[in-house]
């Protein structure tokens, strides 16, 4: 299964999500990115496209701004495979509670 995660910047949450299961759940392909093109390009991270939300079988979100983004800019069409974690952007890159709070939302299988 394709798995997405998609935060803001793509620094601290989707990040960690991706890094954190990659290394715990080897049947899965993950892949992080941010939505705002502002960020992503100051940070040096990866900015979602069509593309990698085609190739998600699954999408996790962090807030609610995330999803009425996908939607301004995709349509409804990626709406069936998104999950909001409800995570807000609190957390620093792999910081123990955003870890916690990560494997206790998702038991991907």
């Amino acid at each position: 299964m394709n798995i997405l995660f998609l935060c803001t910047a793509n620094v601290q949450r989707s990040k960690t999500a991706q890094e954190l299961f990659q290394a715990i759940d080897t049947s899965n392909n993950y892949k992080s990115a941010g939505l705002s093109k502002k960020y992503v390009e100051k940070a040096g991270t990866t900015l979602c496209t069509e593309e990698l939300l085609g190739w998600a079988d699954k999408i996790y979100i962090f807030e609610d701004f995330h999803l009425e983004r996908i939607i301004h800019y995709t349509g409804k069409i990626h709406l069936h495979k998104i999950t909001n974690l409800k995570i807000e952007d609190k957390y620093q890159y792999f910081q123990r509670e955003l870890v916690l709070l990560l494997l206790e939302k998702l038991q991907i299988n």
